[in-house]
């Protein structure tokens, strides 16, 4: 059973959570912490397999806290509960740590998804943040205009049909299904992607295709 540590202030929201996510057998939630400060001083006795982290905190927020809890455990899985927003900055999250995004209006079939992805070692975005993002980077773009935008990523056809699919959420194992090849093929031209992209991990990646435009949700 996976172990999991619930950061969020809200007390009733965390209760559900773990009522949920122990209910439905999606794992087991081994510490609990009202603000990122309180979080960072649980990794002190756990080593979790999945964080699931607030954003807006206080004391210390999720961004905050992910940098420090990086730095603590390199490894950590930190999936982020947020709501449609236009001001978030995803990219951001990235950077600090995030490997996925579920709505905190999400079903129990997304969240379970979500956990099962990071889990697994993959990356996780809702379409409908996917589609909030590349609104937002268009409408920043149409009025701050990028200095220097890269035309030609050098990408192949096969490659392209890889990165549509990262981009609609589908894992590897799934990837390899819809184009009838098998996961190391799928695995390949993913390593391809991301050298050829200058983009360390599958997560970025797919932030990368929305900034250029490579991608329409």
């Amino acid at each position: 059973m996976e172990k999991i540590i619930l950061v969020d202030d809200h007390a009733l929201f965390r209760e559900g959570l773990k009522l949920l996510i122990e209910t439905e057998g999606i794992g087991v939630v081994v510490a609990e912490a009202e603000n990122g400060k309180v979080f960072i001083d649980l990794l002190a006795g756990h080593t979790p397999d999945l964080v699931i982290l607030d954003i807006e905190m206080p004391v210390m927020g999720g961004l905050e806290a992910m940098r420090e809890a990086k730095k603590l455990q390199p490894n950590i899985k930190i999936l982020i509960l947020t709501m449609l927003s236009e001001r978030a900055n995803y990219f951001d999250m990235v950077s600090a740590g995030a490997m996925g995004f579920v709505l905190k209006t999400a079903g129990k079939k997304d969240l379970e998804k979500a956990i099962k992805t990071l889990i697994g070692g993959e990356c996780f975005f809702s379409n409908e943040l996917l589609r909030q993002i590349i609104v937002n980077v268009n409408t920043q773009q149409q009025i701050k205009p990028k200095l220097s935008t890269v035309t030609d990523h050098g990408l192949t056809n096969n490659e392209m049909e890889v990165l549509r699919y990262l981009c609609q959420g589908l894992t590897v194992s799934q990837i390899a299904e819809k184009i009838f090849r098998s996961v190391k093929a799928v695995e390949a031209r993913r390593s391809l992607l991301l050298k050829k992209t200058n983009t360390p991990d599958t997560i970025n990646l797919i932030l990368f295709a929305i900034k250029n435009g490579l991608v329409d949700i």
